[in-house]
């Protein structure tokens, strides 16, 4: 896992990052303008390092085991807008513009398996 002296981030953003066992933080994809959240994915410091320093989002893939920049096979590129770390420092929120799909499915969004049916809460 990488450290704040061997990260490739400024040693002030890497020792702010909460990181799993793994080594990684969840990275929340959402479109700039829309606000519609695209995917959900998984970044160390060096997949986070070349998303803030590229313009182009990269991810770590836990299943193949290697970084991935979106779009570079399938052509729907996610453009960086912004990054942000929330409070506890274990997510990030990175606002795209996103051409094509987001889903590995060809789908806008990642989220579109239908609602689980959840009650709906009331406002007091």
């Amino acid at each position: 896992m990488p450290t704040p002296t061997t990260s490739p981030l400024p040693a002030d953003l890497a020792a702010r990052l909460r990181r799993d066992p793994a080594g990684l933080v969840a990275a929340i994809v959402q479109q700039h303008d829309t606000r519609e959240v695209l995917m959900l994915g998984w970044m160390d410091d060096e997949a986070l390092h070349r998303t803030l320093t590229s313009g182009r989002v990269t991810f770590w893939s836990r299943s193949r085991e290697e970084y991935w920049r979106k779009g570079d096979t399938s052509g729907h590129v996610q453009h960086v807008r912004s990054v942000a770390l929330d409070c506890d420092g274990d997510a990030l929120l990175v606002q795209v513009d996103q051409v094509g799909a987001a889903c590995h499915t060809g789908e806008r969004t990642c989220f579109d398996a239908g609602d689980l049916g959840a009650t709906v809460g009331e406002v007091a």
